[in-house]
């Protein structure tokens, strides 16, 4: 089973960037694809960006696509979550997740892993 941490939220201004990072351990990173998802108060969880374990196949929703990019780096364990021109409406917390690699579509499958999750707040 795998381990996720994540890091890197915090508070910026519309417009501004951040980069999420998740720290992955126990079984080997490369057995899994990862993605990120976010929550907002009063809202339904939202995939954000997901990425197969080679990195070969990605997926961004419509409202992240052009302004986030999703990558991983199997020598650090760790995928990234690189968000540019934030809006306030980016402001949720941002969970990564897991899932055994599969040939499966990255989007509408169960990501059994999830860490605790990083606060990201943009302010207008």
């Amino acid at each position: 089973q795998v381990q996720l941490v994540e890091s890197g939220g915090g508070l910026v201004q519309a417009g501004g960037s951040l980069r999420l990072s998740c720290a992955a351990s126990g079984r080997s990173y490369s057995n899994y694809d990862m993605g990120w998802f976010r929550q907002a108060p009063g809202k339904e969880r939202e995939t954000v960006a997901l990425i197969s374990w080679s990195g070969r196949r990605t997926y961004y929703s419509d409202s992240v696509k052009g302004r986030f990019t999703i990558s991983g780096d199997n020598a650090k364990n760790t995928v990234y979550l690189q968000m540019n021109s934030l809006k306030p409406e980016d402001s949720a917390v941002y969970y990564c997740a897991a899932r055994f690699r599969q040939q499966a579509p990255l989007q509408g499958y169960e990501y059994p892993f999830w860490g605790q999750g990083t606060q990201v707040t943009v302010s207008s």
